[in-house]
This record gives C-alpha cells, sequence and structure tokens, in this order.
C-alpha cells in the first residue's frame, strides 16, 4: 500500500470514528434504555384504565344520567342571566376551557379555567382541591356569583317546569319537589352570600330546604356523568410510543423530529418534569408550590391549605348527607395530607393538549408555554411558602426542545355526546 492510500485510509477511518462519535453523543440518535421505555410506556394513553368509580354518585355510569347531564352543561337557561352555561368557560372547541387568563361569565373570576378533558380520574377539583367530586364542583359555579349567579331553588323550579327536563330528571330519581306553594318554596332560595335570598332560605322548613338541596345535587351528579365521558384521545407522542413498542424506527422517526425526542428525553431526564407530570395523564394529581408571581397588588393565594379546609366542611363532599358513599368508601378525604407544606401549593394540572390552551398557570399569569418553562428552569423564591422546585439549569436550545415536546402532546378534541 503506497503512502497516499494509507493517508486516505487514515482519514477515512477517522471520519467513520468521528461520525460514530457523533451518532453516539447525539441525543436524538441514541435507542431508549430498557428502563427508558418502561417509562415512557407509563406515559403511554393506552394504559389509561377505565376512570374510577365514584361512589358518591350513584349514576356516575348511567347512561340516562349523562344525556340529562350533556342538555344541562350546554343550556344558558341555567344561570341567572339567562346567558351562561357551563360551556361558556368549558369550551368544546378548547378542550373544554376558554382560552382566558381567568374565567369569565356574570363577572370575572378570580382563577384561570383549567380544561375538564380527563377529569373523571381526579380527585380533587378547582386549583386547591376545594372540592372531592366532579358533582360537588359542578353545583358551585350555579351558584356563584360572578359564575352562573342562579340559586338551587329557581334551579328546581325551572327543572319543574320543563316538559323536557321534567321527565328525564324523574326516569332517574322519581318525583321532583311539589314547589307550587310559593309562600313554602319561594321563587329565588339559597344559602350563600345574596341576603334576599338567603333570608327566604331560612324561612323555609328543614325539610322543604332538603328536598331542595338533594334535587339541586342530582342536577351536579349528572353534569358529573356527563363530564365523565370526556376523556383525552391519542396525541402523537401517543403514536410515537407505539411505534417504539412495536420496535417501528422508522414510523418514529417520521412522527417526531430531533428536537422533540430530546425534548422527550429531557422531560423524562434532566428537567424532571416526570416528577409531577406522570402516568398516562401526565399529572400525580397532588399539590405543589412552585413560586409563581401574583398579578401586582394582589394578595398571595394560599392554595391547597385554604382548599383542604374548605373541603373538610363542605355539605357535599364525600362523607356529607347528599353523597351516595359508603362511610368507609371516602379514603381520598379521610386520609388528606394537611400542613403549613401546602400553603401556596396549587393541583399538578394535566400536561395534554397544552397546545393553544394558555394562558397557563392557576390565575393565568404566564401567556406563553415558553414562559412557563423560563419560570420552571429558574425556579425563583415563592411570594408566599416555599418553592418546591429547583432550578433546571436547561439552555435556550433545551428550553424550546422541550417546548417542541410539550407540543406533541395534542390531540382530537373530545366532544362526547351520550
Amino acid at each position: 500500500m503506497s503512502n497516499s492510500d494509507r493517508l486516505i485510509a487514515l482519514i477515512a477511518t477517522g471520519i467513520l470514528l468521528s461520525a460514530g462519535y457523533f451518532l453516539l453523543n447525539d441525543p436524538s440518535e441514541q435507542p431508549w434504555t430498557r428502563d427508558e421505555k418502561k417509562t415512557l410506556e407509563s406515559l403511554w394513553i393506552g394504559n389509561l384504565s377505565q376512570p374510577p368509580i365514584d361512589s358518591s354518585n350513584a349514576v356516575a355510569a348511567n347512561v340516562n344520567a349523562a344525556k340529562l347531564g350533556h342538555k344541562l352543561f350546554f343550556d344558558p337557561r341555567l344561570s341567572v342571566n339567562g346567558q351562561v352555561s357551563c360551556s361558556t368557560c368549558h369550551q368544546p372547541s378548547r378542550q373544554f376551557s376558554d382560552g382566558m387568563a381567568r374565567g369569565f361569565a356574570i363577572g370575572e373570576a378570580q382563577r384561570n379555567t383549567p380544561s375538564i378533558v380527563g377529569s373523571a380520574y381526579s380527585p380533587w377539583f378547582y386549583w386547591d382541591g376545594r372540592k372531592d367530586s366532579l358533582w360537588a364542583q359542578a353545583l358551585a359555579p350555579l351558584e356563584h356569583k360572578l359564575e352562573h349567579g342562579g340559586n338551587r331553588m329557581a334551579y328546581i323550579r325551572f327543572i319543574s317546569g320543563d316538559e323536557v327536563y321534567r321527565p328525564m330528571y324523574q326516569e332517574l330519581f322519581g318525583d321532583l319537589p311539589d314547589v307550587s306553594d310559593p309562600v313554602r318554596f319561594p321563587v329565588n332560595a339559597a344559602p350563600g352570600d345574596n341576603p334576599e335570598w338567603n333570608k327566604a332560605w331560612q324561612a323555609m322548613a328543614n325539610e322543604d330546604q332538603h328536598s331542595i338541596t338533594r334535587a339541586f345535587t342530582n342536577l351536579g351528579k349528572c353534569i358529573a356523568a356527563y363530564e365523565m365521558l370526556l376523556v383525552p384521545q391519542p396525541s402523537r407522542f401517543d403514536y410515537y410510543i407505539e411505534a417504539e413498542l412495536s420496535n417501528d424506527s422508522s414510523k418514529q422517526q417520521s412522527l417526531f423530529s430531533p428536537d422533540e425526542k430530546i425534548g422527550l428525553r429531557l422531560f423524562i431526564g434532566k428537567a424532571g418534569c416526570i416528577n409531577c407530570h406522570n402516568g398516562p395523564l401526565l399529572t400525580n394529581n397532588e399539590f405543589h408550590n412552585t413560586g409563581l408571581v401574583n398579578s401586582a397588588g394582589e394578595i398571595p393565594d394560599k392554595g391547597r391549605v385554604e382548599g383542604e379546609r374548605l373541603v373538610r366542611v363542605d355539605p357535599f363532599n364525600c362523607a356529607g348527607k347528599y353523597s351516595d358513599a359508603k362511610p368507609n368508601d371516602c379514603t381520598e378525604l379521610r386520609f388528606m395530607r394537611s400542613g403549613i407544606d401546602l400553603i401556596g401549593a396549587m393541583r399538578t394540572p394535566s400536561l395534554r393538549n397544552l397546545e393553544g390552551s394558555g394562558p397557563f398557570m392557576h390565575k393565568g399569569q404566564v401567556e406563553h408555554l415558553s414562559q412557563v418553562l423560563d419560570h420552571y428552569n429558574r425556579a425563583p423564591e415563592a411570594m408566599i411558602g416555599h418553592n418546591e422546585a429547583e432550578p433546571l439549569g436547561l439552555n435556550d436550545l433545551e428550553l424550546r426542545q422541550l417546548e417542541d415536546f410539550l407540543n406533541t402532546l395534542s390531540s382530537p378534541v373530545s366532544t362526547a355526546i351520550p
């Protein structure tokens, strides 16, 4: 072999070695390890089980209850001005959210409207977990002055007089209260902060209060039966996992860009997102203080420490008299975590369908997903309580790659109609 041939061979060998080194060290080309594959499979929507049984709601799985709940969900007549329905803030075209920093119905709410897709799997509702069932949550906006703004007496009177709703209700629960006597059953009455309605409510007999409230809770249970049907659909990420599990490398490459794969690797590794955002719904359903800054002039939100207090005294909780649960059924409520570490803590949301769903965080403080990632990368000191998050140490490219991955979690809108 001549000297020139040797030189060419050495150069070729060097190129091959350099290429091999690059491939071995390029995160987008590295194969997933066995442990990483197990982690990825745990996030796959194919592992999402049936929603847990809500023992507090006897009609949770009843198709006829879901049909009634579907109608109620989209009916603006269930509001004080006849213009607000559940779908005003939970819009199907926006993954059952509203695209606003804070919900707006009768007035502006104090917090961001979370999506209700997949909410059947959550043990807690509202950002601070002040409700422990879908039906208990569904009742609160109906009487909140900034949301639907109505009252339970008016709602039951409306259902009783409606030729569509009345037979649907009676088929499920039997007769509605006879509210024909305006002295015994005022036109408007409910416990709460409306002085006139509260006075009328307090003047009612206890048994009449109970019958109206029982019928009112039944409406919430039907709405919950419908909402339980709203589950996320497979996303591009899920199809990628399917391809990985079947060792279809060509399909993997067609589904994920190199940056998206690196972003996924960051998600389950260096960035540590999976510590809180795990399981097929990418949430641990727990509460964490992540050092979010409130808007100027606002008192910091107490978070879960206040929600824990409220759910314990909620007349509609799992252990209450309007619940269908047996005494030993309410394990989440009975063994609920408490303590000062919950000050400022908010519920971990699902990361599915983030694309186009901002503003983000519990008060819509952050407009763009890139800003959310920047916040977690810095992990600033909390205004109240202690920030559990630690700085991530990601560079600008890694932050963009992580965002690219998160946008693969979008899927078709769930518009279940029973």
